[in-house]
């Protein structure tokens, strides 16, 4: 696979603040990149840099082989960027606000009426397409946003958050719709705040924090590094603080959490975790119910890393 995008070095600071430091990786052809990190950590900038809308203070860019530059509209018009805000106009129709993002790229009119039509198909709104930005739901307003993103074909697609505040019918229709462009030949670097969306549609994912790269690779490369073998979940009434205490001595425990009444229990790796936990709790005589064990998520892994919740 070739390299669509090579980042080095990049480093843009903001007079004593540096909001990217010194960040290199690259995403290749035909990947669906998925760039992680808490509110701060670095996102927007990168991803502002790379398309060249903020001047970089060090570093290196390339998209296609080639220097990214403000003026490289060779390298631009095969981009598409999908902000986090919806950006349409309120004045002009489903159909005639992506014919209108299609015309900056496509001059033909014959050739951009079929890319029009297409990318309506694709998002599901020809049944909207005399429709106002105003007369649509949140999600299909999302789905309008995405089509003027994508109707001229672009190779690289950047989306920032696609599925903020819509229903889950559209959340689910746009994920789709990521995959079918994914599957159709775009490569797609991708954020977003829902951490089980990264699980299911990511072949890489890259976890920022301060500005830096602290992990990177498969959700199952990311879940070895968290060292959680897995975690077991209790309801438990009224468990003392000196249980607590001796139930940390069971082996291969990392750590454990008692809130309200759910008692939780993170393992390292290990043999027969669960019949020690099981024997345990016979032993010290805890009544307990609703026992459940489960793998680490990626959510475990973010938490584990950084410190926050990915909507901290």
């Amino acid at each position: 696979m070739s390299k669509v995008i090579e980042v080095k070095d990049l480093t843009k600071k903001y007079k004593e603040l540096t909001a990217v430091d010194h960040l290199s990786f690259n995403l290749e052809e035909g990947e669906i990149l998925g760039l992680l990190g808490p509110n701060g950590s670095g996102k927007s900038t990168t991803i502002n840099c790379i398309l060249s809308l903020l001047t970089m203070n060090e570093g290196e860019i390339k998209i296609f082989g080639k220097e990214m530059k403000p003026n490289a509209y060779d390298i631009k018009k095969d981009i598409g960027v999908i902000f986090q805000e919806v950006a349409v106009f309120e004045e002009l129709t489903v159909y005639e606000n992506i014919d209108y993002f299609c015309g900056l790229y496509i001059n033909n009119k014959q050739e951009r009426k079929e890319k029009v039509e297409k990318a309506i198909e694709f998002v599901g709104l020809s049944e909207f397409k005399k429709f106002y930005p105003k007369q649509l739901s949140g999600g299909l307003l999302r789905r309008l946003n995405i089509a003027c993103g994508i109707a001229h074909e672009p190779k690289l697609i950047f989306l920032d958050e696609p599925t903020v505040a819509v229903d889950p019918q559209s959340r689910n229709n746009i994920l789709e719709g990521i995959k079918a462009l994914r599957d159709k030949g775009a490569t797609i670097l991708y954020t977003t705040h829902y951490m089980e969306e990264a699980e299911i549609l990511c072949d890489r994912i890259i976890i920022m924090d301060k500005g830096k790269i602290i992990a990177q690779g498969t959700k199952n490369e990311l879940k070895e590094l968290a060292g959680i073998e897995e975690k077991v979940t209790l309801e438990v009434e009224n468990l003392p603080q000196e249980k607590q205490e001796k139930l940390k001595k069971i082996p291969n425990i990392e750590e454990i959490k008692y809130e309200g009444n759910q008692l939780m229990i993170s393992f390292q790796k290990g043999e027969n975790n669960f019949t020690h936990l099981l024997e345990w709790l016979k032993q010290e005589k805890i009544s307990y119910d609703g026992i459940y064990s489960e793998k680490p998520s990626l959510n475990d892994v973010f938490l584990q890393l950084t410190g926050k919740e990915l909507r901290d």
